[in-house]
């Protein structure tokens, strides 16, 4: 599984979470508590358990997205395909063991009207919101090893 690198919108980020990955899959998997930690996710439910084909149905700012896992290799990797009007993406998160914590990879691409038409107000705004996932996603972890300690 590979992003669309000729999408109107494709980014790449990565950090370095200091917490173990399983802490990070554990986190990133749980679908259905995103919104818990997440502030652009008002709602998010996982149909069935975590496994290739599963769909999954969530809200993020304000759109509502339909994904269905299409790679799943745990505490590994993880990705998706996902539709919202107007656009199709397709999401990767890797993880590997880098300096006793998780290196954290994330990539996306969407595709679609939608994305075409934001590019023209906000050619960064995938940049931008995959650093912001990224963030949240460390804050996230690291307070959840912070409290199991």
């Amino acid at each position: 599984m590979n992003v669309n690198i000729n999408a109107p919108l494709c980014a790449h980020k990565d950090t370095l979470i200091n917490a173990s990955i399983a802490q990070v899959w554990e986190t990133l998997t749980d679908i259905n508590n995103w919104p818990a930690w997440q502030p652009d996710v008002s709602s998010a439910r996982l149909e069935g358990p975590l496994n290739r084909g599963v769909i999954f149905r969530w809200k993020a700012m304000g759109l509502n997205i339909t994904s269905t896992i299409q790679e799943l290799s745990e505490n590994k990797k993880i990705g998706w395909t996902g539709h919202s009007i107007g656009m199709q993406a397709i999401h990767i998160w890797t993880f590997e063991v880098l300096d006793g914590g998780a290196h954290v990879t994330t990539q996306e691409s969407l595709d679609g009207w939608f994305p075409r038409l934001l590019k023209l107000f906000d050619r960064d705004f995938l940049d931008k919101s995959l650093s912001a996932s990224l963030q949240v996603l460390k804050r996230e972890v690291e307070r959840r090893a912070r409290v199991s300690l």
